[in-house]
This record gives structure tokens, sequence and C-alpha cells, in this order.
């Protein structure tokens, strides 16, 4: 198990590397965190959901950072490589997920209660996971030392102590403090847990080691803890999908130039990773408009991508002048294009009867689309793989969404997959929206899209560009880190 000193270390990236530099080695690999908190998700193959209405499986969703490490390992994602997924939705509050069953939504308060209740069934999916492969890498969530959440932190040393795991203990240099962190964590730890704690690595390493290593050995001397290696900063982190919105404190915008693609960072975005292979172009130019900031006059393309509650980012678009921003673009002639929530939030309105997502009530929309969304307690979980009739591209993604869509607008549909209408277009072409996510991973019709935008588009293969940085992620692990002695670790 790698545990952190705190969020953000980079667990993540590091499960992934080593999930992939194992897997070459030979070796049957797999992730499982057993919580994570993240409204940026991938759907799986597998669910403890019944059958459909009409016999159909249906899909489950895992924390996207668990997927990516799946990918790394060469594995179909699972809903038992991460059981319970939390998706804010509130400050203090988030929809619980259990191996791809929504248990509802749960105040903080109230979910510290549910957890213990959860732990049986997150030993269960960690037996599945361990069943079927020769080393399991697990990640913990947050910080494994917050003792004010110890007796029901079902992710960190309470499983890994249900689970008998031996720990590593991860550490980030480049926010500074990693010696207080490591020392801190020796001190808040009960002696049964520092001994269960096999030594410490640290991470997103810059400059000259020999300068460090001081620090490294008054680290061992004052844990007794060995120092496992450092792994140095990764440049190309950002060409893989993110765990969570704390990707997006960091500058927000893509490193190509041409086509300006904005796109405002609304309340609970979800799945942003949907922007990836458009970030990735070198003729485009993503922009990231951060709360505070006008969505930029000379945009191109504004882009509303997913949120977990549509209606309180319908309000923060809002409270920010963006609607007023989006609008005036529109009449300027400018493109504007939602995903998931972002296709709710171009409609005229959207209803939350029962109060799903929040107090019950109804939000206008932007009027953009002839459309109108009603919240529903079913969860569409859906990957599509198809053939789009208008462009004649294939299509690849997932439908991940609460709610139920209707309207004229849907007769002048975006898409026509395999000859079933999805999504819907303006009447004047210059917005539209849809529900799939990863549409933009497909190769043929980003290249589609973008010339339709007016953009130039490149020979761009955004999934080969995703395995090619995992096989650097985990060439630099070779170099930096002992594996065998780590792999040695493991029990």
């Amino acid at each position: 198990m790698i545990q952190g000193t705190s969020s953000d270390v980079g667990k993540s990236l590091l499960v992934a590397g080593l999930c992939r530099a194992y897997a070459r080695r030979g070796l049957k690999v797999a992730p499982f965190k057993a919580q994570n908190m993240s409204n940026n998700a991938a759907v799986t193959a597998d669910s403890d959901l019944p059958p459909d209405a009409d016999g159909a499986p249906q899909r489950g969703e895992i924390g996207r950072a668990q997927a990516l490490q799946a990918r790394a390992a060469g594995l179909a994602p699972s809903v038992h490589m991460n059981p319970v997924l939390l998706k804010p939705q509130a400050m203090v509050g988030s929809q619980v997920v259990l191996r791809g069953r929504a248990l509802g939504n749960w105040p903080a308060r109230h979910y510290h209660g549910l957890k213990p209740l959860l732990l049986p069934a997150v030993l269960d999916s960690y037996r599945r996971v361990a069943a079927e492969a020769d080393l399991v890498l697990v990640e913990g969530a947050g910080s494994g030392t917050e003792t004010h959440l110890r007796r029901s932190d079902i992710a960190n040393m309470l499983f890994a102590g249900a689970a008998d795991l031996p720990v590593v203990l991860l550490t980030d240099n480049d926010r500074g403090g990693a010696m207080a962190a490591v020392v801190g964590s020796w001190l808040l730890h009960t002696p049964a847990e520092r001994a269960r704690i096999r030594g410490f690595l640290v991470n997103k390493f810059r400059g000259q080691f020999a300068l460090y290593e001081p620090a490294c050995r008054t680290m061992t001397n004052v844990t007794g803890w060995p120092f496992l290696g450092a792994a140095r900063w990764f440049d190309a982190a950002a060409l893989l999908p993110a765990e969570d919105a704390l990707a997006l404190e960091r500058p927000g915008r893509s490193a190509g130039g041409g086509l300006v693609v904005a796109v405002p960072q609304i309340d609970r975005v979800a799945n942003f990773d949907d922007l990836d292979p458009l970030s990735a172009e070198p003729g485009v130019d993503l922009r990231w408009v951060k709360p505070g900031q006008p969505i930029p006059a000379n945009a191109d393309v504004v882009l509303l991508p997913g949120s977990k509650t549509t209606r309180s980012a319908l309000e923060a678009l809002r409270k920010q002048g963006w609607d007023i921003d989006i609008l005036a673009h529109h009449r300027r002639g400018g493109r504007v294009v939602g995903i998931c929530a972002g296709f709710q939030m171009l409609g005229r309105v959207v209803r939350d009867p029962e109060g799903l997502e929040g107090p019950a009530g109804e939000t206008a929309g932007l009027g953009l689309l002839e459309v109108e969304t009603t919240m529903t307690r079913d969860k569409k979980l859906v990957e599509v793989v198809a053939t789009d009739a208008r462009s004649g591209t294939r299509v690849t993604g997932y439908e991940m969404h609460m709610g139920r869509t209707t309207g004229a607008g849907l007769d002048r549909p975006w898409l026509r997959l395999d000859g079933v209408p999805e999504g819907a277009i303006s009447a004047d072409g210059r917005v539209m929206g849809g529900y799939i996510h990863g549409i933009f991973g497909a190769d043929g019709y980003r290249r589609h899209w973008l010339a339709a935008m007016g953009g130039r588009a490149s020979g761009l293969d955004h999934e080969e560009q995703v395995d090619r940085t995992l096989d650097a992620l985990a060439d630099q692990l070779e170099a930096d880190l002992d594996l065998d002695a780590l792999l040695a670790l493991a029990r």
C-alpha cells in the first residue's frame, strides 16, 4: 500500500507508473483504492447492479485514477478496484457509490457513521482483485495520519490492518516540508501502525540529490523507517488524465495555439478529462476560465463541461457573469458546446422536483437549445462505440448522467450514432450539446469537429500518446527507484 503524507503527493501517478513497470516484467498487476473522492469517473463493464428492464447488464463506475492504473496494468477497469467512490455534490456532502450502485447523497457527518458498514464490501472487493493478481498495488486516500478520522478511515491504516498490508509512505518534495511531513506522520501513528510502515519514498524531486540526502538520513534516524528512494518530477504528467479537480488549480491554459476554446470552471466540474485530447492538440489553445475572470472575447468556442450538480453550476455561472459573456459570444457569431451537464445547462430549464442534487426546484438554463431536463433517480451508465452518420467517423466514449432531456431541439441531433440520434444542435448550427463523455478521444471525430469549428486538426493519436506516456513514467521509475527492493516488501 502506498499512503501519502497529504493529498496530491502523487500517489495515483506513482501507482500507475508502478503498475506499468511491474506489468512489463511479466507480473499480473492490479490496482486498488478502497475509497476515492472524485467527480472524474470512468465506466466499468461490471457492477453490483441487477440487469436492466431489457435484461442487459448494467455498468458501474470507478475513479478515473484507478481506470488509468488498470490501463497501465493491461486490465479492464472493474468496480472492485475502487469499491467506494464519493462524488462531491456540496461542501459537506457527496453521492456515495458502492461497487457501481449509487446509495444516495450523504452529508459528511453521516457518512463517517456509514463507513464501518462498508468495510466488509471493501475487503471482499480487495480479495476478489487479489485472487486474480500476482501483485496488488493499493493506493491510500489523502493522508493516513488524520487522527480524528482514524476510527472510520476505511482507505488507509484501518484497511491496511484488516488486509494485513505492508505500507510505504509517500511524501512530496516539490511543495516543501517533506521532513516535517514524514516525522509528523511517525509522531501521529500508533506503534502498531509505525511497524506496518516499511519505509518512505520522496516524490516529485527536483534538484541535486546529494544536497538532499542528509534530510533523508535525518528522517530515517528519527523514525527508524528506511529511505526507499526519490522519484524525480515527471514532466509529462499533464498528458495523463487527472484524478480530480485539484489539477485545475494549476495553470489553466494548454500549450497549443490557434483555435481558442474557453472552458468556464463551473461548480463541481466533473469528467473534465474529456478535454485532454483537445488540450493536447497543437492547433488548439484551450483555456480554463477561473472564477473571477471573464470569458475571453477572442474565444472561438465556449465549451461547458460536465458537473455533478447542474443547477448549482448554473447559479455559479450566473454569479460569475459568465452567462452574459456566453450569450454575447453567441450573438457575435461564436460557437457554444455543452457536454453532459453542460448540455443540460444550454437548455431552457433544469428541474429537480425530488431534490436529488440539492434543494428541490428548478433553474432557468441559458436558453440556447430548445430542450428541457428533469432530474431522475435512475443513472445512465453506458459505453458508446458507434459510427456518426453525419461525419462518417467512429465515436467512442460513455454516458454517465442522471436526468432525462426532452424538447424540439432533439429533432436536430448533434450526432447520429448507428442511426440513433444523440444530443441537440441549434437551428443556426452554432450551439451543440450531448451526453457523451470522451467524444474528443476518438481521433477521427476530433479532427472532424475541429475542422467544423474552424480549427486545424493534427495527426495526434491520443490513445497512443497516453500509452507512450505511461511507458515513459515506468522507464523513469525503473531508473529512479529500486523496484526489486520495493517488490520484495510485498507479501
